[in-house]
C-alpha cells in the first residue's frame, strides 16, 4: 500500500515543477518571477529562511529581491549586500557553485547572515547561484533550523531546474534593459561632426568637442591637454569649466604636467591606447594609478590620445571625483571625439606645415648639393650639420664610423655650441639588440630621456656627463650593419615629430653615401700603398737572391725587414734566426729609424726560453703583444724605451716543415694595426720564409751536386786506370804465347775470357754511363733470376744462420710445377718456383736491387730468423716479389720511405745515410725501370719489401 502513495507524491512534485516552469517562461515582470519562485520553494521544501538576491556586476553587490523569514521581516530580505574578498557569498558568486554550511550561526565568513542565524536559530544553510551561460545573475539562500547542509539529490535537481529557468529569464530581462539603457554615441558624434564643419578656429572646435563629450558621458570635468615637445610637458588647453585656458594662465587645473610625472600615461597614449581608471580597476600599473589620480586630483579617469601622423599632440580626458566604471560606450565615444580633434588640429597650422615641408625639401636639396659639390669631407659635413641643427633645434651633431681594428666607433666629425667642449670619450661597440634595431630601422631612432631609456646603454653615462639628455640616431646604410651613424643631441629632454625624424633619416642616408665613397677612396689609397710596398719588397727579395754576399751578411733578411718596415711605417723590425739543431737564435736587425727603439743585437736569445719565440711558434699567423706582458728576460735585449706594441710571426712555410725564425715588428703604445696592414705583413713574412727556405735548399743541393761530381769524376778516372792496366796485361800475356800444358792452357783461356768480359763490361759502363744511368732491356726466367740473387747472398745467410724460403703464391695450376730439385741450394730451404715466367728489363739493375733488399733484411734480422720470398703474378704485366722478415726497423725510416709523406730536406733524415739511403736509391731506380718498390709492416710486425717487376711479353 506504501508504493502507490510514493507514486502519487512524485507525480505531485513533477506537476508543481511543471507549473512553476511554465509560469516563469510566461512572465516578464521580475518581481512576479521572484515571488513565484519563492512560493514554489516554500511549498515544496521545508526551509524557514528563504532569500533571493540579484547580482550587480558593476557595483559587485547583491540586491535582495524578497523571501521568507520566521518573523516576516521584509526590510532584511530587501537589503543591499556588498561583496568583499573572503566572504562566502562572494565565493559562490565568483565560483558559481553551490555551497553548504552545517551551522550558519558559527560561520564568520557569512557575517551578513550570521546574526540572522543566531536570531532565528538557523543552522543548516545552502547557497545556490542563479546563473546562465557562465554568468552569475543572483543567489538563493535556504536556511533550516536543522543542523547539517545535505540536500537530497532529487530535491537539488528540482531546485537547479527552477533556478536555471529563472536565470535564463533574468538574463533575457537584463539584456533587454541594457539595450534600452545603452547610449547611442553615433547620434551626438554626427551632430558634433556637423558643428565642427561650421566653426572657424581650433579653440572653437575644441570647445564643441568638450561640451559634447561632457554632455554624453556626464563626468565632473572634461579637459583637453596639449603636448609641448620642447620640454616634454602637457598643459591644459581647454576645459568645460574654464574655456580657452591660455598656456600661461594661473587658473588651469593640473597645468604643466611633465612626461616624467605622467610616464606610463604618456607611453600608453604614444602607442594610441585609451587609458581608463575606474572603481578599483585600471589599464595602467597599480602603483602608478594612485600617483596619477593624486596628480590630477580625481578618482576616475578616461583619456584618449590625439595623434596626427604618428605624433602625439595631446589627449582628451574625462575626469570624475568619485570612482566610476567606464563602459565600452564611454571609451569608444572619448576615442572617437579625440580622433575628430586629430583631424581638425592640423588645419589651423596648415600654412605653417606647408612652409615647413617646403623648407625641408630645400634643406635636403641643399644637403645633397653640398655633398656632391664639395670634395673636402670636413667642409661638406660642416654645411650639413649647420642646416640640420638649425632645422631640428638640436645642440650637437656627430658622425661616427665603426673602426673594425679597434672595435669601437670613431668620431669622424662633430660640432657643438661655442660654450661647450667637443666629446672626447670612446663610443664603444653597441649591444646586439641595439645593432639589430639600427639595422632594421626605417626612421631615426629617438631617445627622449637618456636617464630612463635602456637603448644605447653603452653610451649613456659619458653622454649624460656631457649634458646630453635626448638623442636622434640614424644608421647611414638602411638594412645593413650600422658602420656609420649620424647623431643629433639636445641638452634637455625633448621629442621630435615624425616629419622631423623622416627628414633627419633622409639627410643621414645622403651623408652615408659620401662617407661610403670617402671610405672606399681611403681604402683604395691604402691598398695601393700596400700593393706598391709588396711589389717593391718582392722585387728587392728577387734582387737579393742574386747577390753573392747575401749569405755572409744576411742581405736577404735585412732587405725584407726594411721593406716590411716601409709598408707598415713602423720604426723597428728584426729577425730572430736559427738553424736546425741550434739552441740560441741570432738577432738580425732590419731597421731602426727612431731613438728609443734600440735593441741589444749581440745578445744570446734562447729558443726554448724566449717567450716571444715560443708564442710565435704556437700561433698560426701573427700575434699582437703589449710590452707590459713581456718578462724581464726579454726586456734585457728588447730594451727600447719607446717600444709599446709588438707583432711577432714565425717564418713558417708548411705545417710539416720546421720554422727557422721569428719576425718581430715594434711600434709605440698608441699604434693600432689595421687589418689591411696585418694582411700585408703576413704576405711579406710568408714570402721571406719561402725565399729563405729556397735559398737554403739551393745551397744544400749545390753542395751535394758538387760532392757527387767529384765522386763521379774520381770513380771514372779509377775505372780508366783499371782498363789501361788490363789492356797492358793482355798484351803481355799474348806476347808470352800459349802454354803447352793442356790443363794450364784451359785455365789460361778461361782467365783470358773472364778478363776480357770484365774489361768489356767496364768499357760499356765508361762509354754509356759516364754521367747517367743507361737502361738496357733483357729477359730472364724468374727461376734463374732468383737463383743468381740467392747465390750472391749465400755466404751472408750462412754466416748469420738464416733460413730462406721461396714460395709460389696465387699462381694458376699449370704454373705450379715443382723445381725444388734444381733450385735447392746448400743451406737454403726452397719451395716451388714458377719456372715458366720470365721478367723483362735491365736485369743487372734488377739483381742489384734484389741484392740490396736481401742484404738489408739480413742485417736487421737476428740469428736463426727466417726470410721468405713470395712470388705472385699480379696480371699480364707485372710479377710481385714480396720479401718478409722478422727484423727490427725504425718507424721513422718506414715513414720516410713512404712517398706520400712530405720530407723536409733541411732536417736530418734516416734517408741521408745507409741503409735508408741505399733503399731510397733502389726505390727511385725501380721507378725508372718501370717497376715499383714499397716498404711496409704487417700487423704481426713482419717487414715487407714489395717489388714489382715487369713480365716479358708472350709468357703465360
Amino acid at each position: 500500500m506504501g508504493q502507490p502513495q510514493k507514486t502519487i507524491a512524485a507525480e505531485q512534485q513533477i506537476q508543481a515543477l511543471g507549473y512553476v516552469l511554465q509560469s516563469l517562461r510566461e512572465q516578464d515582470d521580475v518581481e512576479v518571477l521572484i515571488k513565484t519562485t519563492i512560493s514554489y520553494i516554500q511549498q515544496q521544501f521545508d526551509y524557514s529562511l528563504i532569500w533571493i538576491a540579484t547580482y550587480d556586476r558593476l557595483k559587485h553587490a547583491l540586491l535582495g529581491q524578497g523571501g521568507i523569514t520566521p518573523d516576516h521581516d521584509t526590510k532584511l530580505l530587501h537589503k543591499r549586500v556588498v561583496l568583499n574578498p573572503g566572504d562566502l557569498l562572494e565565493q559562490v558568486v565568483i565560483e558559481q557553485r553551490p555551497l553548504g554550511l552545517a551551522d550558519l550561526r558559527t560561520e564568520i565568513r557569512a557575517a551578513v547572515w550570521q546574526e540572522t542565524g543566531r536570531k532565528f536559530n538557523i543552522q543548516g544553510t545552502v547557497f545556490l547561484p542563479i546563473r546562465y551561460r557562465d554568468r552569475c545573475l543572483g543567489l538563493l539562500l535556504l536556511g533550516s533550523e536543522r543542523w547539517g547542509y545535505l540536500l537530497p539529490a532529487e530535491a537539488k535537481a528540482r531546485l537547479l531546474i527552477v533556478l536555471g529557468e529563472l536565470g535564463a529569464v533574468l538574463y533575457r530581462h537584463e539584456m533587454d534593459l541594457q539595450q534600452k539603457q545603452t547610449k547611442r554615441p553615433d547620434e551626438p558624434l554626427l551632430v558634433l561632426l556637423e558643428n565642427l564643419r561650421t566653426l572657424t578656429n581650433l579653440d572653437q572646435r575644441l570647445k564643441a568637442v568638450i561640451e559634447t563629450t561632457h554632455q554624453f558621458i556626464s563626468p565632473n570635468r572634461t579637459n583637453v591637454y596639449w603636448f609641448e615637445r620642447q620640454g616634454r610637458y602637457f598643459w591644459c588647453r581647454m576645459s568645460n569649466q574654464l574655456i580657452n585656458i591660455g598656456r600661461d594662465s594661473s587658473q588651469q587645473p593640473a597645468a604643466g604636467m611633465t612626461v616624467q610625472e605622467l610616464s606610463e600615461l604618456y607611453y600608453a597614449l604614444s602607442v594610441n591606447q585609451v587609458v581608463w581608471i575606474g572603481d578599483a580597476r585600471s589599464s595602467l600599473e597599480s602603483h602608478f594609478t594612485a600617483k596619477l589620480l593624486q596628480r590630477l586630483k580625481v578618482r576616475s579617469l578616461l583619456a584618449a590620445p590625439i595623434i596626427w601622423q604618428n605624433d602625439l599632440l595631446g589627449f582628451l580626458a574625462v575626469e570624475g571625483n568619485e570612482p566610476r566604471i567606464w563602459t565600452e560606450t564611454d571609451k569608444n565615444f572619448v576615442q572617437s571625439a579625440a580622433g575628430l580633434i586629430s583631424l581638425v588640429a592640423p588645419v589651423e597650422s596648415m600654412e605653417s606645415t606647408i612652409k615647413i615641408i617646403q623648407d625641408d625639401t630645400q634643406l635636403t636639396s641643399q644637403v645633397a648639393q653640398a655633398i656632391y659639390s664639395h670634395h673636402d669631407l670636413h667642409e661638406t659635413l660642416r654645411n650639413c650639420a649647420t642646416r640640420v641643427l638649425a632645422r631640428l633645434a638640436a645642440t650637437r651633431f656627430l658622425l661616427l664610423q665603426y673602426d673594425l681594428d679597434q672595435h669601437n666607433y670613431q668620431i669622424l666629425y662633430q660640432t657643438q655650441p661655442h660654450n661647450r667642449r667637443p666629446l672626447a670619450f670612446t663610443f664603444h661597440t653597441l649591444k646586439d639588440m641595439d645593432l639589430q634595431m639600427l639595422k632594421s630601422a626605417t626612421i631615426a631612432v629617438e631617445v627622449e630621456n637618456l636617464n630612463e631609456d635602456l637603448r644605447f646603454l653603452n653610451w649613456r653615462s659619458p653622454l649624460i656627463e656631457n649634458n646630453v639628455r635626448s638623442l636622434l640616431v640614424c644608421n647611414c646604410a638602411q638594412g645593413h650593419a650600422p658602420e656609420a651613424l649620424v647623431l643629433i643631441a639636445h641638452e634637455n629632454h625633448r621629442t621630435w615629430t615624425s616629419l622631423e625624424k623622416e627628414l633627419f633619416w633622409i639627410v643621414a642616408q645622403q651623408i652615408g653615401v659620401i662617407v661610403h665613397q670617402w671610405q672606399l677612396q681611403s681604402d683604395t689609397k691604402q691598398q695601393q700603398k700596400i700593393l706598391h710596398g709588396i711589389k717593391q719588397c718582392l722585387y728587392t727579395l728577387e734582387q737579393a737572391q742574386n747577390e753573392k754576399n747575401e749569405v755572409r751578411d744576411n742581405h736577404l733578411e735585412r732587405t725584407a725587414l726594411e721593406q716590411i718596415a716601409a709598408v707598415l711605417n713602423c720604426p723597428l723590425t728584426l729577425l730572430l734566426s736559427w738553424s736546425f739543431g741550434q739552441s740560441c737564435a741570432e738577432i738580425i736587425p732590419g731597421l731602426v729609424t727612431e731613438h728609443g727603439f734600440g735593441i741589444v743585437t749581440n745578445a744570446k736569445v734562447s729558443i726554448q726560453a724566449e717567450v716571444l719565440i715560443q708564442w710565435a711558434l704556437a700561433k698560426d699567423g701573427y700575434l699582437n703583444v703589449n710590452v707590459d706582458d713581456l718578462p724581464s728576460e726579454t726586456k734585457k735585449w728588447l730594451n727600447g724605451s719607446g717600444i709599446g706594441q709588438i707583432l711577432v710571426m714565425a717564418l713558417r712555410t708548411a705545417t710539416d716543415y720546421q720554422p727557422t725564425g721569428v719576425v718581430l715588428i715594434a711600434d709605440r703604445r698608441e699604434r693600432q694595426w689595421s687589418q689591411q696592414s696585418l694582411n700585408a705583413t703576413e704576405i711579406l713574412v710568408d714570402q721571406l720564409a719561402w725565399s729563405r727556405r729556397q735559398r737554403q735548399i739551393t745551397q744544400l743541393l749545390e753542395s751535394t751536386t758538387q760532392e757527387l761530381q767529384q765522386l763521379n769524376w774520381y770513380k771514372h778516372r779509377r775505372l780508366q786506370e783499371i782498363q789501361r792496366t788490363a789492356v797492358i796485361l793482355l798484351g803481355q800475356i799474348q806476347d808470352l804465347g800459349i802454354p803447352t800444358n793442356e790443363l794450364t792452357q784451359t785455365r789460361y783461356q778461361l782467365l783470358l775470357r773472364q778478363l776480357d768480359h770484365t774489361t768489356a763490361s767496364m768499357t760499356g759502363m765508361l762509354k754509356l754511363e759516364q754521367w747517367q744511368l743507361h737502361i738496357s732491356s733483357e729477359t730472364m726466367p724468374i727461376a734463374s733470376f732468383l737463383k743468381r740473387s740467392l747465390e750472391r747472398v749465400d755466404n751472408l745467410f750462412k754466416h748469420n744462420k738464416l733460413w730462406t724460403g721461396v714460395h709460389n703464391l696465387g699462381q694458376s695450376v699449370e704454373e705450379q710445377e715443382s723445381v725444388a730439385n734444381s733450385a735447392r741450394f746448400k743451406g737454403i730451404q726452397t719451395s716451388d718456383y714458377p719456372s715458366s715466367l720470365a721478367i723483362a728489363g735491365d736485369i743487372v739493375k734488377f739483381e742489384l736491387v734484389l741484392h740490396e733488399l736481401l742484404v738489408a733484411a739480413c742485417h736487421r734480422c737476428q740469428s736463426g730468423s727466417r726470410i721468405d720470398i713470395w712470388c705472385r703474378r699480379l696480371d699480364d704485366q707485372f710479377l710481385e716479389l714480396s720479401i718478409t722478415d722478422n727484423g727490427i726497423i725504425e718507424p721513422q725510416l718506414l715513414a720516410a720511405l713512404d712517398h706520400n709523406t712530405p720530407k723536409d730536406v733541411l732536417v736530418p733524415s734516416f734517408l741521408n745515410q745507409p741503409p735508408g739511403l741505399h733503399l731510397l736509391i733502389c726505390q727511385n731506380l725501380m721507378q725508372q725501370l718501370a717497376g715499383e718498390l714499397q716498404f711496409y709492416q704487417l700487423p704481426d710486425q713482419r717487414i715487407v719489401s714489395r717489388l714489382l717487376l715487369p713480365l716479358a711479353g708472350g709468357n703465360s
